[in-house]
């Protein structure tokens, strides 16, 4: 059984570098604050990993974007593949 405590995190420097495509890619203001996170799923049905990332805007409105490949695999491509 996986310990959910010891799992390895994705490189912080990859997580910046994906805020940045985000940002620069749609345009968000200085005040967008951006998450990225990335999950596991061991039900039946769902992808057995996924990168979510959320935009919180200062009106209060809320994106997410949902990528089926762990943080580590991303690329400018896939951020460019996202509607906004």
């Amino acid at each position: 059984m996986q310990n959910l405590f010891d799992r390895k995190r994705p490189a912080g420097a990859k997580v910046r570098g994906i805020k940045d495509l985000v940002i620069t890619y749609f345009d968000f203001p200085e005040t967008t604050v951006l998450t990225v996170a990335e999950l596991r799923c061991h039900d039946e049905g769902c992808p057995p990993i996924e990168t979510v990332i959320t935009a919180r805007h200062s009106d209060g409105s809320i994106q997410d974007w949902r990528l089926t490949k762990p943080v580590d695999e991303i690329e400018k491509k896939d951020i460019e593949s996202l509607s906004g």
